[in-house]
């Protein structure tokens, strides 16, 4: 038996990229990167370090002076302030400085002085080739590279001739100097790229888990009040409707009137418990209270017998008609047809007398899910204003719950003085169960 191949972790860059040399480029670039980050943090340190360090290599072309060898103190000074002082705006004006810097550069050449802190063009070209455009790169490395070499001539000129003082030597050194000067520009103008790069798409990243998170919250904050208005609605209209009939029946038929009313407590006790399990879903903070209550499961087809019951014991006469098979549906194709019939029932509750009577029929095609639920009109005039196909919140959620499945609904007067609803759902096709082959004997 193999073991399963290892994996990384996903957030390594190195992953990426398959040889080690790739990975060891993106560890660079990890560390450049970093170190950048910190040169951020603390950007005083580098921006007055490097120009003292490089007037401290000064020091010994000083010494020199003050012991009477060379132009003198005050040239000198004025030599290793004008090399390293410029560099404090080597950022903010990297061309200008590299011009002053390769200017005192050939100054110091010519008088012969050739102090320590003349390696600050290397870092004021590098600059350019960091920040600098790549004309001005290209003008930057036109000037430092005949530079290096005549540098290379004066210091190999000094002292005896040994290995690093011959001509060759001292040329190749100045030479690679400059070429690693102007390498380590671009390559810090590829992690400063690369940096904005992981910054802009972490400040995208969060910008879109703060809208996904809205969203979420808004479609929550919209599903719980369709499925308010779905069972408060039908709640309510169904108490309204027995609470008229038990003050027909207090006088007439006591017995009657109090089973009536005890239908009405238990329909009020259903509607607050989906009352509290739906403020529980919004009250996300109260976990205390929604791990001792814990949620109801959704209703489903199977619960429209208690359905239609409820509506029954408020007067109208209903029939259930089914066609196919209900219980392979989905439970969301489940849950969509069961409120479709609740609100097309509420709404007969709503504009309906006692004696109507109501046909459900649901029917289960191969690709479709037919529901028709028509009732035969008021026996009474229905109240001033009142409007069934008003666009109310329960028309619009009966066609929502539709289009979610690809389907339509739709409402209108029938020829029997009533109306009626129609909905047509289109539930995605079940996946076949996986069939595996017996072995051959």
């Amino acid at each position: 038996m193999t073991s399963p191949p290892r994996t990384e972790p996903a957030g390594d860059p190195s992953t990426l990229l398959g040889d080690s040399e790739h990975r060891m480029i993106v560890r660079l670039l990890s560390w450049s990167a970093r170190v950048n980050r910190a040169d951020q943090a603390h950007p005083r340190v580098r921006r007055w370090g490097l120009p003292a360090l490089l007037a401290i290599f000064g020091l010994p072309a000083l010494a020199k002076a003050v012991g009477g060898a060379g132009p003198g103190v005050p040239a000198v000074v004025a030599l290793v302030l004008g090399l390293t002082v410029p560099l404090l705006w080597r950022e903010r004006r990297p061309m200008p400085v590299f011009a002053v810097v390769a200017a005192v550069s050939v100054a110091d050449m010519a008088t012969g002085v050739m102090t320590g802190s003349n390696a600050s063009r290397l870092v004021a070209l590098y600059n350019v080739a960091r920040l600098g455009t790549p004309v001005e790169l290209a003008v930057a490395f036109a000037v430092s590279l005949p530079e290096a070499v005549v540098t290379g001539l004066i210091l190999s000129s000094y002292g005896p001739t040994a290995y690093l003082t011959q001509v060759p030597a001292m040329v190749t050194v100045l030479v690679v100097g400059t070429l690693a000067a102007v390498g380590l520009g671009l390559a810090g103008r590829i992690v400063r790229a690369y940096v904005a790069a992981l910054e802009d798409r972490a400040v995208r990243l969060e910008i879109e888990r703060d809208q996904r998170a809205r969203l979420a919250v808004a479609g929550e904050r919209a599903r719980v009040a369709r499925e308010m208005h779905d069972i408060l609605g039908h709640t309510l209209s169904v108490m309204v409707g027995l609470a008229d009939g038990a003050a027909g029946l207090a006088e007439t038929s006591p017995r009657r009137g109090a089973e009536t009313l005890r239908i009405i407590a238990d329909s009020g006790r259903g509607a607050l418990a989906e009352l509290r399990r739906l403020l529980a879903v919004v009250r996300a903070d109260d976990r205390e209270q929604t791990a001792q209550d814990p949620l109801a499961p959704q209703p489903s087809l199977a619960d429209l017998d208690a359905l239609l019951e409820r509506v029954r014991a408020a007067g109208p006469t209903v029939t259930l008609h089914t066609e196919g098979e209900l219980t392979g549906l989905g439970q969301g194709v489940q849950l969509a047809v069961y409120r479709i019939v609740q609100e097309a029932l509420t709404n007969t509750l709503k504009y309906a007398a006692a004696d109507t009577t109501v046909s459900v029929v649901i029917a289960v095609e191969p690709d479709a899910v037919d529901i028709a639920v028509e009732d035969s009109g008021p026996a009474l005039a229905p109240p001033p204003g009142a409007d069934r196909d008003g666009g109310g919140h329960g028309l619009v959620g009966m066609r929502e719950r539709a289009a979610l499945y690809g389907g339509q609904a739709g409402s209108g007067p029938n020829s029997r003085g009533g109306w009626t609803v129609r909905a047509r759902l289109l539930p995605p096709p079940p996946h076949p169960p996986a069939h595996t082959e017996s072995p051959p004997a």
